[in-house]
């Protein structure tokens, strides 16, 4: 975290999960992609001092590029390099994707 920037990882993952092309975080197969806090611990968002890594699950028919927009948008400029990591892809929500007849 440069210049003395203090980086929520709540508030990462609060908007990050709002973002209409994500599900959800993803913590990666292992659970590898996590912040550890005290008594508890928030998946999907791993923060280092040199760069931050965001695990999701995205949403169906949104493309990986759509994905990786949305969650580097909702992270903001910190001043490391986000990485997104897309675990894992949702259905569409009921009632979205065109029926055929």
């Amino acid at each position: 975290m440069s210049l003395g920037v203090e980086i929520d990882a709540d508030r990462i993952a609060a908007a990050v999960q709002a973002q209409p092309h994500v599900a959800g975080l993803h913590s990666g197969r292992f659970g590898e992609i996590a912040t550890l806090l005290r008594g508890r611990r928030i998946p999907g968002i791993r923060i280092r001092e040199d760069e931050i890594t965001i695990g999701v699950t995205g949403r169906y028919p949104a493309t990986a590029v759509e994905i990786s927009d949305d969650v580097r948008a909702a992270v903001g400029p910190v001043g490391v390099p986000v990485h997104v990591r897309i675990g894992d892809i949702a259905p569409a929500p009921t009632g979205t994707a065109k029926e055929k007849p």
